[in-house]
């Protein structure tokens, strides 16, 4: 973002919509989650958009993040012992956590919705890996399988459901369409 000029004219519009789509208190719940994930050592980004890019821009906290949230000895994605300084280095270690890094790095409120769903995943999974508050995120829906007897199958056949509808009482008494046919002498 910072080698792009000024925008005008309709791309000031878009970057201005997208802008209006980030949340700075899911800012501070998910930089609370990520500390809470990956430990002290992530460190916290300067307040806002900005900073918070920065913080994720490199991918090492993306990375820390990833492989918190599986167990020991099957980390999927490779630290490096310096972070990256070299753009294309730092795009090969998004791109390990995220494989259109790209598109999301344009819209962080893109990044901040991947995130969001990432936790909630982790949450309900509930495998014991996930570090932090359950409230910050929702839990997915999950299946919930019935089981009925054979009594309550047969009584649900006797059912007649509304709708079925009725037809008890019908008729076109008082139906007319139109107007009457003009008879004139």
């Amino acid at each position: 973002m910072a080698n792009k000029g000024p925008a005008y004219g309709m791309s000031r519009d878009v970057q201005s919509k997208i802008e209006k789509k980030y949340d700075d208190e899911l800012e501070d719940r998910l930089v609370e989650w990520i500390v809470a994930q990956c430990g002290a050592a992530v460190g916290r980004p300067e307040r806002g958009r900005l900073g918070f890019q920065v913080w994720l821009k490199n991918g090492i906290v993306l990375s820390r993040l990833v492989n918190s949230l599986y167990p020991d000895g099957s980390k999927p994605v490779k630290i490096p012992d310096a972070p990256p300084t070299m753009v294309f280095k730092q795009m090969e270690q998004i791109a390990q956590f995220l494989k259109a890094a790209e598109d999301y790095a344009k819209d962080m409120a893109a990044v901040q919705r991947t995130l969001v769903a990432l936790g909630s995943v982790a949450v309900t999974k509930n495998d014991g890996h996930y570090h932090g508050d359950p409230n910050w995120f929702m839990k997915k829906a999950q299946g919930h399988k019935r089981e009925f007897t054979e009594s309550q199958l047969k009584e649900g056949k006797n059912v007649i459901g509304l709708q079925m509808g009725s037809n008890k009482g019908a008729s076109q008494a008082g139906m007319s369409y139109g107007r009457p046919r003009q008879i004139i002498s």
